[in-house]
């Protein structure tokens, strides 16, 4: 009795052995097949340059954007005036007049500056953002996180399905790839090497480095106030606004550069 008890147990445990071999097997097998689609899943500089511009077209096309003889858009060129590109990337502003707290870059250099955002910083501090973003778009950030949301994001599937081709994408696809270029996430790491580039990008087209710290002194006082929320959300991902202070003084004093007062808000 004992022994037949013992060889049912055996014969259950190779089983089972048997069975999670079997399973392990599987599960590798469908890795390498999942790892396989997406290394099949490519896009050239092409495609991504062109599902950049439907993106921004679509979101100049559903945000009101101010013409040209609007007071906020004159003030904005006035601060670009003669600032056509950023290391061989072409240059293009435009100022959306909503209440968020925001401005973004794109890869395709396309620069959208929030008119709330206008309002609470001076020209100084507002040069030093858009220095800050355009950094984005030098390093390449902004392009690698726009690839990432085109690989893993809720188009991904029309797009691989296109076998190649620009994919028809719905509005909702198309808000989805601009809400990623708007709310991009980048390291901290990134975002101080933004903050460098935007720095030397600022010096060499003759605006103020100072700009950029005044930037973020502003968004630390404003820390606590009814516009924290938003000003929060901006910087989300950003290192300690603190330290950025800090780092970016710490150039500007070195170089020799003169702080600035107060501009025109």
């Amino acid at each position: 009795m004992r022994n037949n008890l013992m060889k049912v147990l055996m014969a259950i445990a190779i089983l089972a052995c048997t069975n999670l071999a079997h399973a392990q097997f599987n599960l590798k097998k469908a890795v390498g097949s999942a790892t396989k689609a997406v290394q099949a899943f490519t896009l050239t500089d092409q495609q991504m340059a062109d599902y950049v511009k439907e993106s921004v077209d679509w979101m100049d096309k559903h945000n009101p954007v101010l013409p040209d003889d609007d007071p906020y858009t004159q003030r904005l060129n006035k601060l670009v005036a003669g600032i056509t590109d950023a290391d061989g990337i072409p240059l293009n502003f435009k100022v959306y007049n909503v209440i968020d707290v925001n401005a973004f870059a794109c890869p395709d250099g396309s620069v959208r500056v929030f008119a709330a955002l206008m309002d609470i910083m001076d020209d100084d501090e507002l040069m030093g953002i858009i220095g800050h973003e355009i950094g984005h778009v030098v390093k390449r950030h902004s392009k690698n996180a726009f690839k990432t949301e085109l690989l893993t994001g809720a188009v991904k599937d029309a797009i691989s399905a296109s076998n190649g081709k620009i994919a028809a994408l719905t509005d909702s696809q198309l808000g989805a790839l601009g809400e990623s270029l708007i709310n991009a996430k980048y390291s901290q790491k990134q975002e101080k090497e933004a903050d460098d580039c935007g720095y030397d990008f600022l010096v060499a087209n003759g605006r103020n480095p100072w700009g950029m710290v005044k930037s973020f002194e502003k968004l630390q006082n404003l820390e606590g106030s009814t516009k924290s929320t938003t000003v929060q959300k901006m910087f989300s991902s950003h290192p300690e606004t603190k330290e950025r202070i800090e780092r970016m003084t710490k150039r500007c004093e070195k170089d020799g550069i003169q702080r600035p007062e107060a501009t025109q808000e």
